[in-house]
């Protein structure tokens, strides 16, 4: 059965580069599969509606602009912040470090540049304004159950040890 754009269970093994380099931005191959449920918003729209029509052990290149991967690079997401916010800390230019932000999500920024009072800072994330290239296999995909397009958790969203973050 082909990948639905809703409520399908999909797991794939990829790699991924910035269009236009040979340089691995991320990858997952050798490694575990990436599973995800379909139209939840849990991978970036562009490589998401790029695997609708797919079929398990299929294997494609996937380019995505953009827009449709992490976003423009948005100005307003660069900051100075006094250099007291980094005590402890080695810095470096282009070093990422991460932080709390104000909904107490963890938040990555990037260190542009500093000097002895002020660190600027940019939270855009570092493939933010990049188009990417995916190369992609499908390694299983099937319909999703009713927990899991309700809870929108693969296997559910039901856990024993906490590690999903539901309390138990």
């Amino acid at each position: 059965m082909a990948i639905q754009a809703e409520n399908s269970v999909v797991g794939i093994e990829y790699e991924v580069k910035e269009a236009g380099t040979t340089e691995v931005v991320d990858t997952n191959k050798g490694g575990q599969p990436l599973e995800f449920i379909m139209g939840k918003g849990q991978i970036i729209p562009g490589l998401e509606s790029a695997l609708v029509g797919m079929n398990e052990g299929e294997s494609k290149d996937i380019t995505v602009k953009a827009a449709d991967a992490y976003g423009e690079v948005n100005p307003e997401a660069q900051q100075t912040l006094p250099v007291e916010q980094f005590e402890g800390v080695d810095l470096k230019e282009g070093m990422t470090l991460y932080g709390q932000g104000e909904d107490g999500q963890t938040v990555q920024v990037t260190v542009t540049s500093f000097d002895d009072k002020n660190v600027n800072v940019d939270f855009n994330h570092p493939l933010a304004g990049k188009d990417l290239e995916f190369a992609v296999t499908v390694l299983s995909e099937r319909a999703a159950t009713e927990d899991e397009a309700t809870s929108g958790q693969v296997g559910g969203g039901h856990c024993d040890d906490g590690a999903c973050g539901c309390g138990h």
